[in-house]
């Protein structure tokens, strides 16, 4: 016994050194760089304004697509008015399953087939999905023929997705998908999209956490407040707020709320935040607010920084002509086919 202990013991520190190797934590970037890609306000020329969600994120040497607007065409005009390659992505981030965030996949998928794509887990939903056999009520009295696989189910059943050759990961929980990057994953108590499950990319920087988001349809307060548990410091924000039909009241609770509670230094709204809502959030955070036309590079370092500085007369108006073809103006909030 004697004589194997020096082994184990040499055996042991080998060990302990390997663990101390692969423990050692990833040093954060001190900022991510937000792209968008697709929305329906900008001033870059070489871009199609459409409603609808799309940005590149950059974070340190992983590059993210978060969303693929509302059409395939026009979402590869502005990927490559930008001079995007999506063939030299990590992965993808699909907020949630409606069509002006999910449109351009096609595009996606005929440049970079097998692309990881993390989506909202759904029972039946449009990205694949799978429930336990459990969820039917069974009748054993009937006979075989007339019973759900004779009688005798699979423990689990598996459901298709729009795309059957993706390479699409399901997402139920909120999960560190990358050293730093993490995914939230909350469902809409809102009533309209009611159960509707989305995802935010937040991500891990040294001077806070920033975060894009599609939507915001599970509110963009609950959104914040489980960002806040990987890292209280708010950064940026950047996306859609879903503010497009709300009220003054709504508007100004929020903007109160991100400024006085959650301390978020820094907002690059875009996409459903609504007119009204980026004036009440110019006012409120004055130089703290970037602009996000579709285009813009925004810059979320220790100073965030944006390629251009206000939205002028010319974005609201090709704002409200997307806007309008979208039908949005004539939908509220407890119509889902309200502005997504």
């Amino acid at each position: 016994m004697s004589r194997l202990a020096p082994l184990f013991a040499a055996a042991c520190a080998l060990a302990g050194l390997a663990t101390t190797v692969h423990a050692a934590p990833a040093t954060k970037p001190d900022e991510a760089i937000v792209t968008v890609l697709y929305d329906a306000f900008g001033k870059d020329a070489g871009t199609h304004k459409d409603w609808g969600y799309a940005a590149l994120v950059e974070y340190g040497d992983t590059r993210i697509l978060f969303d693929t607007g509302n059409d395939p065409e026009v979402f590869r005009r502005n990927v490559e008015a930008r001079k995007v390659d999506l063939a030299k992505l990590d992965f993808v981030v699909m907020s949630h399953r409606h069509g002006d965030h999910m449109g351009g996949m096609d595009h996606l998928l005929a440049v970079n087939p097998k692309v990881k794509i993390y989506a909202p887990k759904e029972g039946f939903g449009v990205y694949g999905g799978d429930l336990p056999a459990t969820f039917y009520r069974r009748d054993a009295s009937l006979p075989a023929e007339q019973r759900y696989f004779d009688g005798a189910p699979p423990e689990t059943l598996r459901f298709g997705s729009a795309w059957p050759k993706a390479n699409i990961a399901l997402v139920d929980k909120t999960i560190e998908v990358a050293p730093g990057v993490h995914l939230i994953a909350l469902v809409s108590d809102k009533t309209g999209t009611l159960e509707l499950r989305e995802l935010s990319l937040a991500l891990e920087t040294t001077n806070g956490t920033v975060l894009v988001v599609g939507c915001s349809h599970p509110g963009l307060d609950r959104i914040v407040e489980a960002a806040t548990t990987i890292d209280p410091r708010i950064q940026l924000i950047a996306g859609g707020f879903h503010l497009v039909v709300a009220d003054d009241a709504a508007i100004g609770a929020l903007a109160t709320a991100l400024d006085q509670r959650f301390k978020v230094k820094y907002l690059a709204p875009g996409h459903c935040t609504g007119e009204p809502a980026f004036a009440a959030f110019r006012k409120a955070f004055g130089e703290r607010f970037l602009y996000a036309g579709l285009g813009s590079r925004i810059v979320a370092g220790a100073t965030p920084r944006a390629s251009a500085a206000v939205i002028d007369d010319a974005d609201l108006r090709d704002y409200r002509a997307a806007l309008a073809l979208r039908g949005g103006d004539d939908h509220h909030d407890h119509d889902e086919l309200a502005v997504h």
